[in-house]
């Protein structure tokens, strides 16, 4: 067989995706989760469609009021409706774990890559700086980092990404240094093939699959960095909504109107576990041993 033909082993990932999807369906966790991703996934594109209040209007006649027929989730400190707030901050949230795991993916997989394949000093360098990277904790490594950028949502997402970057670099390098004693790679070199074109032609298609899980996990850790950033101030800032922002003004009303810290707290509880019950059935689903 070619090394074109062993690289992308159509016949046989096509088994495979097939196995993987049958396994999927049989998960009924994982589609538990994939049911609450894809829900508030939806109401956060159809936000500017949806019949609601807006969610920035303030009411001085309808401070703190309990949920009700006019307001299903109640009000918040100076009136505002907390369903159009819940709806409007599942953008920001979703959209801050998304981005900001798309940013680490972007810059930390190339690195492991290259760290990967070539090895000796060039993935010393690499090695050492990701450790270095890593030997901070998450969250703290990023808002110290959203603390210079300074707060807004954006410079929070860049931040939670290049915090999250050292573990797509370390999960690419220990894939790649797998792959690339494969027959087929050794076939690619035979045939006088450049670097290039078999790190993105034969060995990156190999390991996507666990990157896939890893950034899919990693979307989660993501969002409760974006809700413990703006909860500090150092996300979306006011009066756009977020779901950290509501908590950071709801901890102050706790036993007078408890429903503002309930919502947003539910709404990320749901989000995080729908994740790691997606990433948990696709990493049993991509998993090679098992297919």
């Amino acid at each position: 067989m070619s090394a074109s033909a062993q690289a992308t082993g159509t016949p046989k990932a096509s088994i495979r995706e097939n196995r993987a999807w049958k396994k999927m369906k049989r998960n009924r966790s994982a589609l538990a989760g994939f049911i609450v991703i894809t829900f508030f996934a939806l109401i956060a594109v159809l936000a500017p469609v949806l019949p609601i209040l807006d969610p920035i209007a303030t009411s001085w006649s309808a401070i703190r009021k309990a949920p009700s027929a006019a307001h299903w989730l109640g009000t918040d400190d100076i009136g505002r409706d907390i369903l159009s707030r819940m709806i409007w901050g599942a953008q920001a949230s979703l959209m801050a774990g998304v981005v900001s795991v798309a940013i680490a993916v972007a810059l930390g997989v190339p690195f492991g890559l290259i760290s990967g394949y070539f090895g000796g000093w060039v993935d010393q360098v690499i090695s050492r700086i990701t450790e270095a990277f890593l030997a901070m904790p998450f969250l703290i490594m990023a808002i110290a980092l959203a603390a210079f950028l300074g707060p807004s949502l954006t410079n929070a997402m860049i931040a939670i990404g290049l915090s999250a970057m050292p573990i797509f670099v370390r999960l690419t390098r220990s894939q790649v240094m797998a792959v690339k004693t494969e027959d087929y790679i050794e076939g690619a070199r035979s045939i006088g093939l450049g670097h290039l074109d078999i790190m993105l032609r034969y060995i990156l298609p190999n390991i996507i699959p666990p990157i896939i899980v890893q950034a899919t996990l990693t979307v989660a850790t993501a969002i409760i960095a974006e809700a413990s950033l703006s909860f500090l101030g150092l996300g979306q800032q006011a009066p756009a909504p977020s779901w950290g922002s509501m908590l950071n003004v709801a901890k102050n009303f706790l036993t007078q109107a408890p429903w503002m810290a309930m919502w947003p707290g539910a709404a990320i509880f749901l989000v995080v576990i729908g994740f790691n019950l997606l990433g948990d059935g696709l990493r049993d689903a991509l998993d090679p041993r098992e297919n």
